[in-house]
């Protein structure tokens, strides 16, 4: 028990003052908004302003039915060529790991000049097949020909223009596939050898699974690349697209500029649908990395607004790279027989 003076002492004795702190200041971030704000107000003021822009033929023919036309024509290109040059570019990956000195090399040759010359260059090359074989023969090689057809029944503009973009997209898909490939461990390649899977059940099943993780991004990326890609097929010459369409209602108007931002408004709403698809691929494919996965834009609204967890979605209760049991990759869940590397 404290003697009085001890009580008296500690009476004495003033708790000490609160710190006040005093938030850092960012004048710079200030003048940067403000210059942006003057520069975004010079734009929006020019753009409403200037009446060469031509807002009217702008909304006149935003949903024509010739621009429509070309959207859907441009999607099919994009959607097809794709298609094509992932299922070629998983191939030729293969073929680059292979042991095999002769499915390594004829692959290197195919990446080699499909990325060392220009894609616009491959697709005049695609336009003139015609010109350099008239028609094209089956039959034995260097033997009796069955059968034989005109080149231009074949291979029209829009197979011509589809052949140009799928076989450039390949070499580049390629390397990304080769790239994902790569990135697995190899205790998973042994692991899955040595419970008795062939390779190619162990690349269906094991590899590529675990390498769209790294795969998916840049894919995202070719995807959208392609659909602005899609406006060089006018070499070919493939004149349905939405560039060419836009073009040909420009040449009748002589009004170049409105119907280049008809083209450009296109781009961009498509270009957008997909920037948002790649996010969501990427998120469902990050969750056996990740603790938590980042949230939405809709879980960010949300947070601002004060409704809903605060946190992104919980990808698992298991830590980064450690899969649930049964369902992960082999050798990291309960029952995978065979450790990584060992």
């Amino acid at each position: 028990m404290a003697s009085p003076p001890d009580v008296a002492q500690q009476a004495d004795v003033t708790p000490p003052e609160e710190i006040k702190a005093i938030p850092v200041r960012h004048p710079g971030r200030w003048v940067a908004i403000a210059v942006l704000a003057v520069l975004a107000a010079m734009l929006v003021h020019s753009l409403v302003t200037n009446p060469r822009f031509r807002w009217d033929t702008v909304g006149k023919y935003l949903f024509d039915q010739r621009v429509v036309e070309g959207v859907r024509n441009t999607l099919i290109l994009t959607v097809v060529a794709m298609f094509v040059g992932v299922v070629l570019g998983i191939v030729l990956a293969v073929m680059r790991l292979s042991p095999n000195p002769v499915l390594s090399s004829v692959a290197w040759l195919y990446l080699w000049i499909f990325r060392g010359t220009p894609v616009y260059t491959q697709l005049v090359f695609w336009g003139l097949i015609g010109v350099l074989y008239p028609k094209i023969g089956f039959g034995i090689p260097f033997g009796p020909e069955f059968t034989s057809f005109a080149t231009p029944e074949l291979i029209g503009p829009f197979v011509a223009a589809l052949l140009g973009l799928a076989l450039n997209e390949a070499a580049y898909m390629a390397e990304i596939v080769r790239a994902g490939i790569l990135s697995v461990s190899e205790g998973q390649t042994e692991a899955a050898s040595a419970l008795g899977m062939s390779r190619g059940l162990v690349m269906r099943r094991v590899v590529l699974p675990q390498a769209m993780r790294v795969i998916i991004p840049p894919t995202g990326n070719e995807t959208i690349s392609m659909l602005k890609t899609t406006s060089l097929v006018v070499a070919v010459p493939y004149t349905l697209d939405l560039y060419a369409r836009t073009r040909d209602v420009s040449i009748r108007l002589f009004q170049p500029v409105p119907l280049l931002i008809v083209a450009g408004i296109w781009y961009l709403a498509v270009t957008s649908v997909l920037m948002v698809g790649q996010y969501y691929l990427e998120r469902h494919y990050a969750r056996g990395s990740q603790r938590s996965l980042p949230p939405t834009p809709l879980q960010k609204l949300r947070r601002r607004l004060g409704v809903g967890p605060r946190g992104g979605d919980r990808a698992g209760t298991a830590a980064p790279g450690v899969a649930a049991p049964g369902r992960g990759p082999i050798g990291e869940g309960h029952g995978g027989g065979t450790g990584d590397g060992q």
